[in-house]
């Protein structure tokens, strides 16, 4: 693995770890939203937790509920984990074979959550996403 693209892994790993970390703190796995009740967020107890009931905000907030945001982040990891076998092989010219355009294509898909960090002070140009014809 070349340096970048572990200093990479590095910093997307850390960004989803940052999320994970206030996904728990927001709750974690305890949160619903009844579907009889739009706008309100509940406590496993039964409590609500807050209310927000304007302009689709319930509806966005019920979605990216603290349990959805982890289940989102572990399937990241997976693509981080893929990306890790191969990235050695994610250069700026490839080889022509599997190996390579794989690693090509899962370094576009973690250079891309990267760039969803670009306002991080930890992030690097460098990352952008490579368009290769």
């Amino acid at each position: 693995m070349t340096d970048d693209n572990a200093d990479l892994l590095a910093f997307v790993r850390a960004r989803l770890d940052e999320e994970a970390g206030r996904a728990q703190e927001a709750g974690g796995e305890r949160w619903r939203c009844p579907p009889e009740m739009p706008g309100e967020i509940h406590d496993r107890t039964g409590g609500i937790a807050f209310t927000v009931r304007t302009r689709g905000y319930d509806e966005h907030i019920a979605h990216q509920n603290p349990e959805y945001t982890l289940r989102r982040i572990e399937t990241s990891r997976v693509l981080l984990d893929e990306y890790a076998e191969v990235s050695h092989l994610d250069t700026d010219r490839p080889a022509g074979d599997f190996p390579s355009g794989r690693a090509v294509g899962l370094g576009f898909v973690v250079r891309q959550m990267a760039a969803e960090h670009a306002a991080h002070p930890g992030y690097r140009a460098k990352w952008l996403p490579r368009f290769v014809r």
